[in-house]
Order: structure tokens, then sequence, then C-alpha cells
């Protein structure tokens, strides 16, 4: 295999961009990351040209611009740089690099002080986000995956609202402690394996993991129990970043302090983090404890669904009702996945995918309106509709996207879960599935709601400056991100086939079905 290739050479530039931007002078900063973030989109759009890939990377598919060269011993076990990308990681790493630039983009009307430093942050956590997608050794997959916390926290600690430290630390605490928690999981199983795997590659462990026998005790703990206990610590950890109910409390208070680009790539990228790691550790490496323990799993997701609907439906702050929008959508993702069915796995990615989009489009529609209005209280605002046309009409759009309506990706998404959902071979599958759907009841409320007090009525807002259309530069992010919302909901197939033919190893039924699609 090649040592260095087109995913070196995207992690490479945009580390280097990240520190050329960090030295720049302020006033040159935002333009020159937003030149320098366009190189990996376009290599991301190229790698997804050329797509080759088959089937899913922990389970011995093809994949796409692999690497891998030894790196360090330790013991007898090897640590390895191996990177490659499949149908779940591709899709994911086109979005990190689409909202990046559009992010960055949006950054230019609110970020007036140290410029520099913040686009050198914001690259610099996209570096990390391409790693943790493309890595497939463990400890480099850990290193990515932990780096990523630290422009994070400096971006929501220094350029943040008036708790941005309370906000930045508890995030920092939250996610650190539950890596701590996802590790020992991790940790165990691979130990447990014995002379079975001589490393902490996914792929040696996972397909280590399908063969019966391989397992042994750990510290006396017999195989199922250390299944179970595995797959308790890691979907505990990475929970906490998805967040699932109620591991979830950090969310509001980090979306609400950080600045709206933040936000945006806060939403769009880093909680699919969690959703992705859920899927390639403990739906790919223990399928048969998350089956077994369906009940259980489920319950968090529709709990999740229900509970982040109506919290968003008690808020005044419209960066809060987005936030918590957020849990209720990401509990969708978590019952797609227990639901182990083709469209229901392959549903919960896609859904990823929409909601990255839909979530930074709101964030950032409603970062927009502040910048104009100085306010997010809904009491505050009305009638601003005519005041800034193409902003609350995208607005508009984007909020029906939620809802679910038809040709955007939000109802392709949910569509797909439900169907997987509702034949599985989860408890109760068909009522579980129709409390998940009125979820988009409740969402329907809330942001209809919202948008009626806010948007339209008599124009009413005390202040003494003019409320006028919003700059150009802050409108074509929402046009591009709207577009693609659009885009993913007339024609899935764009990312859907490559995601069922990495999610097809997972799902028995997909064979029974001879591998068809639903576009």
């Amino acid at each position: 295999m090649p040592v260095a290739g087109p995913i070196e050479a995207l992690l490479a530039v945009t580390l280097v961009g990240a520190l050329v931007v960090m030295l720049a002078p302020d006033e040159y900063a935002g333009r020159l990351a937003t030149a320098i973030s366009l190189l990996p989109l376009a290599g991301s759009l190229w790698m997804y040209s050329a797509f080759d890939g088959a089937g899913n990377a922990l389970l011995g598919g093809e994949l796409a611009f692999e690497s891998t060269v030894g790196w360090v011993q330790l013991g007898t076990y090897e640590l390895a740089w191996h990177v490659g990308l499949d149908g779940v990681s591709m899709p994911l790493l086109l979005l990190t690099t689409v909202l990046t630039t559009l992010a960055i983009v949006s950054s230019w009307t609110p970020i007036d002080e140290r410029q520099s430093q913040f686009y050198g942050l914001m690259l610099l956590m996209e570096t990390s986000l391409i790693g943790v997608f493309v890595a497939l050794d463990f400890f480099v997959w850990l290193v990515f995956w932990e780096f990523v916390l630290v422009p994070m926290y400096f971006l929501i600690g220094v350029w943040g609202g008036p708790r941005r430290r309370y906000a930045a630390i508890k995030f920092f605490v939250y996610t650190n402690v539950a890596t701590l928690v996802m590790f020992v999981g991790y940790a165990a199983l691979v130990f447990a394996l014995g002379d079975s795997v001589s490393s902490f590659d996914l792929t040696t462990v996972a397909q280590a993991l399908q063969t019966q026998g391989n397992l042994g005790t750990f510290f006396g703990i017999e195989p199922p129990v250390l299944r179970l206990i595995a797959f308790t610590l890691m979907f505990a950890g990475f929970a906490v970043k998805v967040p699932v109910f109620p591991l979830h409390t950090w969310l509001p208070d980090a979306h609400v302090e950080a600045p709206t680009p933040v936000s945006v790539m806060l939403a769009g990228v880093l909680l699919k983090m969690g959703t992705y790691a859920l899927l390639r550790f403990n739906f790919t490496m223990l399928p048969e404890t998350a089956m077994a323990n369906a009940h259980i799993i489920v319950a968090f997701g529709v709990f999740s669904v229900i509970y982040g609907a109506l919290l968003a439906l008690a808020q005044q702050d419209l960066k809060r009702i987005v936030a918590y929008s957020s849990i209720s959508s990401m509990g969708y993702v978590i019952v797609g996945l227990v639901a182990f069915t083709p469209h229901g796995v392959g549903g919960a990615t896609f859904q990823m995918i929409s909601h990255g989009l839909i979530s930074g489009l709101m964030f950032m529609a409603v970062g927009v309106m502040y910048n104009e209005t100085h306010t997010r209280m809904v009491g505050d605002i009305s009638g601003i509709a005519d005041r800034m046309p193409w902003t609350v009409g995208i607005f508009l759009a984007a909020a029906f996207g939620y809802m679910g309506l038809p040709f955007m990706s939000g109802f392709a998404a949910e569509y797909l879960i439900f169907v997987g959902a509702f034949g599985s071979g989860i408890p109760y599958a068909p009522l579980v599935t129709a409390v998940a759907m009125f979820g988009i009841v409740v969402v329907a409320g809330y942001l209809l709601w919202a948008m009626q007090r806010t948007l339209f009525g008599e124009y009413s807002l005390a202040t003494d400056y003019d409320i006028s259309r919003a700059p150009v530069h802050d409108v074509v992010p929402l046009v591009v991100l709207l577009v693609l919302v659009i885009a993913l909901g007339s024609a899935p197939s764009l990312v859907y086939q490559m995601i069922q033919e990495a999610t097809a190893p997972l799902v028995p039924e997909m064979t029974a079905l001879g591998g068809e699609f639903l576009w």
C-alpha cells in the first residue's frame, strides 16, 4: 500500500493552511482561510468522483485511497498509520469540507477580533475531523478524536457569549470523561482477544470478534458478560457526543455560547462523530450484543426524539430551539441503527448527512438574523420578513426540511428510517416507529410557532438602527446549503447507494432482498 496518497495530502494541506492562517495579519485572515479551505473541498469532491470502494471498511471491504504503514511497536501490539474510505466515511468527509468552507465564509461578519487565530483554529478543527472519518487504526483515530476538542474548546471559550468559559469547560469535561469510558471498553475487548490480534487496528479487531472462540476471559469476566460490559462502556462514551438523553446537558450551553460558525460545525459535524463511532464500534464490532439489547437502545433513541422536541417547544431563544432539535434528530439515527434492516441502518447514516446540512443551515440563518437584529429571542423580533426576504425565505425552507417536507433531504432520511424500523425485529416495532414519528408533529409545532412570531406580523423591534438585507457573503452560504438539501432530497442516490454498499454487510436481511436499493 502507498504510504502517501490523497488522504495524506488532504490532511497536510489543511494542517499547513491552519498554521499559515494563524500567522497571517487579521485583515487578510478570513479571505485567506476561505481560499485555503477550498483546497480540501476540491480534494474531497475529486475523491468522491473517483471513489471506488466497495463494502464495509471494518469487515474486509475494498477501501478507496487506502494507505498503511507501520508506526510503533508496543510489546506484542503494533500501532500503524492506516487510513481509507468506504461508503460511510466518504459522505462524512464531504460534509466536513463543505461545512467548513461555508462556516468560514459566514464568519466574515460576526468575527471582528483575533481573526487569524479564529480562522486558524477552524482549519485545525477541520484537519482533526477529517482524521476521525479516515483513520482505521484505533490510536491514530483516538489522536484525531481527542484533538478535535482543543480547537473547539478555544473557539467557544474565547469567541463565545457571556458564559463562554463555563460552556467550554463543561463541553471539554463531558467529552473527555466520555473518551476515557469508551477507551476502557475497547481496550478490554482487544486484550481479551489475546493472540488472535497483534494490533489495535479497527479492521483486525472487528473481524477477530466475528469469529467465535477468539474472545477469552478478561480479569475473570466471561466472554458474553465482557461483550455486554464493553458495549455499554463504548455506547455511553459515544452517546455523550451524539448526544443521547440523559447525557445531553452540555449541548445547549455549548451552542448558545458558541459563535454561529462554531455552532454550525458543532451541530453539522461534531455530533456526527458520536453516531459514526456508534456505527463503527458498537453496531459493527458487537452486532449480536446490540440486537440482544435492542429494546433498551431503541428506548434511548425514541425518548431522545420526543424529549428533545418537547424541550425545543419550551424555548424562547432561536438558537436553543435549533440546539434541542438536534437532540431529537440524532435520536432518529439511534432508532435506525438498532433496527438492523437495510434501510434502517442506511437511513440512519443518510440522516447524519442530512441533519448536518439542515442543522448547519438553520444555525447559519439564525446567525445572519442575529447579525442584523442583535437578538435571538422569539418575543423580541417580529415582522422581519420584508426587511430580510432572502434570509427569511431560506430559514423557512430549512425549517420545512426539518419537518420532513418531500424533496428535501430530511424527508428522505426520516422515511428510510421509519421504513427500516417498522419492518425490523425491534420489540413492538410498529408502535416504536409510530411514537418516533410523533416527534415530527412536535417539530412542526415549535418551528411554526417560532417562525410565526419572529418572521411575520407587524414589525416591532426596539432599536435605534435600521434592519436591512444581509450582505451577499452572508446569504451565499445559505443558498449553497439549501441547494444541497434539495439535491439530496430529490436524488438521495448521490450518496445513498454508496452508503448501502457499506452498511449491507451489517444486515443479514440485505441478502434476502437481493441487494435492492430504494432509489
